[in-house]
């Protein structure tokens, strides 16, 4: 299943680009279930990110392994693989891109996601486009609002 938003922001894309850092990485985090960041290393190739899930009940290990990185002069992407998941997740991919849009910045999360089966996976995506959609209002805060 694939999920992708968009935001247009007012940076220019590369500094926008250079701001996933772990500053932008716990301001995007959702409010519930509440992440615990155990390890930060960055958006290179090889670098780890890994937190812990906590849902008031049981606390969950996520680990994500970036896997790709390009920056040209239209734009540029990293993209973070699921290593550990969380139940049901057993495929995760997501591709942060950041284009150059006129003056500002369009930022694309493409989110790549799999439970192995199709009805939860359908079942799941309201749920992921509500979390996701989150970031937007911080995107624009951060980056500017067009």
């Amino acid at each position: 299943m694939q999920l992708h938003l968009k935001t247009y922001v007012r940076q220019d894309f590369l500094t926008v680009f250079h701001a996933f850092d772990e500053q932008l990485f716990r301001r995007l985090s959702p409010p519930y279930p509440r992440l615990k960041l155990l390890r930060f290393d960055g958006s290179e190739p090889g670098d780890v990110v890994e937190v812990e899930l906590q849902t008031g009940i049981k606390s969950f290990r996520w680990t994500s392994l970036i896997t790709e990185r390009s920056i040209t002069a239209a734009g540029a992407f990293f993209v973070d693989e699921g290593q550990e998941l969380p139940p049901p997740l057993r495929f995760w991919r997501h591709k942060h891109v950041v284009s150059a849009a006129g003056t500002g910045a369009l930022i694309h999360d493409v989110i790549t996601y799999s439970t192995g089966h199709k009805a939860l996976d359908l079942l799941l995506y309201p749920l992921m486009l509500a979390q996701f959609s989150m970031r937007k209002p911080i995107y624009r805060k951060v980056f500017g609002k067009v």
